[in-house]
């Protein structure tokens, strides 16, 4: 009569047991309803879009993802679904063993604002962003002849407005004339500044800047209705 092997027998329960174990902890983690999203802006702490409209983003089978088993989430199409919104630069979501979910959000920065008979931002990018209810971005206004697929000219003044730390400071509105070219206003001042094209940009803000440090110092800034910057090697003013 052969001896039972216990130690065999241990053995293959023991697998048995883990196998079961396993099995019901797969079982129960792909049930696993998703927790509340934890969303997390980068960047700049001004919010065009809130926690709550992310939240309404966040949708499976027009569902929340809260209320929806883990095993089913499709992290892909959550993210696709939020860089569809006109107000996100970039969106990655996340998701932890235990059905954490966490969605990191950069917004796009306004740097310009069209007020036409249509009113957006242009983004620092060069693209469209929409007014938000949420906050009020305190950027220059651009008026005249604009055409949202046409931003060009406007978009490269403003950026290099926005990267000039005193055009940043006073430039309040950019003007997009018929032809291409562009006026500016700024703060405190009701003169018209003639900028003209683009060309030799950097040279033309330089003498606009010496122009208005004299101005400033001899007192006689409010005398002009109109500051020409369109030829390069001087500035030409006209008095009120």
């Amino acid at each position: 009569m052969s001896k039972i092997n216990y130690n065999y027998i241990k053995v293959i329960g023991l697998i048995v047991l883990v196998g079961f174990l396993f099995a019901f902890s797969s079982h129960r983690n792909k049930v696993r309803k998703v927790s509340e999203p934890d969303i997390k802006f980068l960047g700049e702490n001004n919010l065009f879009i809130t926690e709550a409209n992310v939240s309404k983003l966040l949708i499976l089978n027009q569902q929340p993802v809260s209320e929806q088993p883990k095993d089913i989430i499709d992290l892909n199409e959550l993210e696709i679904a939020l860089n569809s919104n006109p107000m996100i630069k970039q969106a990655e979501v996340f998701m932890s063993v235990n059905g954490r979910l966490s969605a990191e959000i950069e917004q796009k920065r306004p740097i310009a604002r069209v007020n036409t008979n249509a009113s957006y931002y242009i983004d620092d990018e060069g693209g469209f962003m929409p007014l938000s209810h949420n906050y009020a971005a305190r950027v220059p206004l651009v008026t005249g002849n604009i055409k949202k697929n046409k931003l060009e000219t406007v978009f490269k003044f403003a950026k290099f407005a926005d990267e000039d730390d005193f055009l940043k400071k006073h430039v309040i509105e950019i003007r997009q004339n018929g032809d291409n070219t562009i006026d500016f206003k700024i703060r405190k001042s009701d003169f018209i500044v003639h900028l003209g094209t683009l060309k030799q940009l950097e040279k033309k803000i330089n003498n606009f800047k010496a122009f208005y440090q004299k101005a400033i110092k001899d007192q006689i800034l409010d005398s002009y209705s109109v500051v020409n910057l369109k030829f390069d090697k001087q500035v030409i003013c006209t008095k009120k």
